[in-house]
């Protein structure tokens, strides 16, 4: 099927009739005016009209192409607004360490460097993930340098942590960093030290693994461009239409440009800017926040956004809380900017255009970035850029009316908001009274606010559907116990978040996130209608079967529409990862 989507503002449609028609379907549109449709006709990649079969059919011409989804589900496209493909994926590209296991034991982490060494003799780096914090307690065991130079003293080894807060590293890995005793904290994280010698103990914190990355060689574009385009093939296929890749540098941005301009970005792309070294160094950071964004822009992908962490995550304590971690001392955690750096940076961002995108797991970290906002807000007015609170771990509930107030993001990540091994592991530490408050989004939306969610893989699953599911029954999904983690919220509501609130959060509510006439044809197809079944251990098993992004073919599962003569960008089962 042809696609034009470049229509100037006097331009007249080409034909009276649509190309391309949906019938026979069961429509959800999230168009609270008209929430069910049967038919959708659709010309120059929008919906021209919406409702009956009958109300369409005066658009059905000898072109048209028909689609008999012989009473299916259909519903505007997903979107996940916060993950990282390229962190997950790389390493299968990139041929690094890949553990494999969610929990893997000290045991297993000393096994699999190991054999890693042993296959890759030549290899500069031992380079991977992932450990677990909490699983070296539970065995009495410390992670640091002395236990990796136990397992491995003459070759460099850095190896990430579960949640992507920490990297763990031997001592060949410190000297060819050049980090010692006098190398000084960055301001976006820390090292820590042993107590009375100040010497590393090979553990570093948020934005101090940049160190290590930045002794590395970067990835190589070829390398995120395979990453990226096996992360867009997963997300199209589990009907992602939209989505945010934070943490992006120039190569990034070029590896999606590259997809972009071969037409294999299948859906609409915000890619955030790494603010700071936060994870790896971005060397042209200030020459892209510049202008040099604007080169990457068209229809699919857009850089108008920037990341960052502002404080940290719970296994190493680095989250900012209100009070101090349960822990008999006055330690609350650790911001990664000053409060004032955070002001002039946000306003100056939201008078630029620019969204900020603020990592915040600590409840004291919502708190500044909001103060933040509200500062930007009284400097430049109360119309700018719509900005995230990313994770939204934990939530003050004196907040919670200020995302509405604010015209702001609560963001939130389904890593460990239903009970499993790792909730009760790495989360612990929070306590049990922030634990009964965590991931709030049933605040949020009471308070008038828009929540939406992101995946943040590779620390949670990249499939959107175990995200769906748990958040409306914050129940595991693959046992019969009866925990739940936090309040559910309604399957409308859920539906809502991950559909038109996630438009909203990118600033295109107008032109997607629900399914009305002169809006984008930006849809999917189901295996199964959400509302006929019982949400826990049924909803994350829904399959994608087609899916449209303004109005081309994305995804075909099963090959249904070659009888039509349109070729869909994706056909079949995506890759298993």
């Amino acid at each position: 099927m042809a696609f034009d989507p470049w229509h100037s503002t006097h331009s007249g449609r080409s034909s009276a009739h649509a190309e391309l028609a949906l019938i026979n379907a069961r429509i959800y549109t999230v168009d609270p005016g008209r929430p069910w449709a049967d038919a959708m006709a659709i010309g120059g990649g929008r919906i021209r009209t919406i409702g009956s079969q009958d109300e369409i059919q005066h658009l059905i011409g000898s072109d048209t192409r028909v689609i008999d989804v012989q009473g299916r589900f259909v519903m505007p496209g997903l979107h996940d607004m916060h993950t990282h493909p390229d962190l997950g994926l790389a390493t299968r590209y990139d041929d690094n360490l890949d553990i494999g296991l969610e929990d893997p034991s000290p045991d297993q982490v000393r096994d699999a460097i190991l054999d890693y060494a042993d296959k890759h003799p030549d290899k500069p780096w031992i380079h991977g993930a992932y450990f677990v914090r909490y699983t070296f307690l539970q065995a009495g065991l410390t992670p640091g340098r002395e236990w990796l130079d136990a397992v491995m003293p003459d070759r460099p080894v850095a190896i990430l942590d579960r949640m992507w807060g920490t990297m763990m590293v031997n001592s060949k890995a410190l000297e060819l960093a050049g980090i010692d005793r006098d190398t000084p904290d960055p301001r976006n994280g820390y090292l820590e030290r042993d107590p009375f010698s100040g010497e590393p103990t090979g553990l570093l914190i948020d934005g101090a693994y940049a160190l290590i990355h930045a002794a590395m060689p970067p990835t190589p574009v070829a390398v995120l461009k395979h990453a990226y385009r096996d992360g867009i093939r997963l997300q199209t296929a589990r009907g992602v239409t939209a989505t945010k890749y934070v943490h992006v540098c120039e190569h990034r941005l070029n590896a999606l440009k590259q997809l972009d301009d071969e037409g294999e970005l299948s859906l609409r792309v915000e890619a955030a800017i790494s603010w700071q070294d936060d994870i790896f160094p971005v060397k042209r950071r200030w020459e892209l926040l510049a202008g040099e964004r604007h080169y990457y822009a068209s229809a699919r992908l857009n850089a108008d956004a920037v990341k960052f962490h502002f404080d940290g995550t719970v296994e190493p304590r680095s989250s900012f809380l209100l009070s101090p971690w349960q822990n008999g001392d006055d330690w609350r955690g650790k911001i990664n900017l000053t409060p004032e750096h955070l002001k002039r940076m946000v306003a100056d961002m939201d008078r630029r255009g620019i969204r900020v995108i603020a990592h915040c797991t600590g409840d004291a970290a919502s708190d500044l970035f909001l103060d933040a906002i509200a500062y930007a807000r009284q400097k430049n007015g109360p119309n700018g850029v719509r900005h995230q609170c990313a994770h939204s771990t934990i939530l003050h509930g004196g907040n919670l009316r200020r995302f509405r107030e604010l015209d702001t993001i609560a963001e939130f990540s389904p890593a460990a908001w239903y009970p499993s091994r790792f909730t009760s592991g790495a989360r612990a530490g929070y306590g049990p009274e922030r634990l009964a408050r965590a991931y709030d989004l049933r605040g949020v939306i009471d308070a008038g606010g828009i929540a939406t969610i992101g995946t943040d893989f590779p620390v949670a699953s990249l499939d959107p559907w175990i995200a769906l599911e748990t958040l409306v029954t914050r129940q595991n999904p693959w046992n019969q116990e009866e925990e739940r983690f936090g309040t559910p919220i309604t399957l409308e509501e859920a539906l809502r978040v991950v559909t038109w609130n996630g438009a909203y959060a990118m600033d295109l509510e107008h032109e997607t996130g629900s399914l009305e006439a002169g809006k984008s044809a930006d849809f999917i197809v189901l295996d199964q209608n959400p509302f006929a079944i019982e949400v826990r251990g049924n909803l994350h098993r829904t399959k994608v079967m087609l899916g449209f992004v303004q109005g081309q073919a994305v995804h075909d599962l099963t090959g249904e529409l070659a009888s039509l003569g349109i070729r869909a960008t994706w056909q079949g089962e995506p890759p298993k990862l």
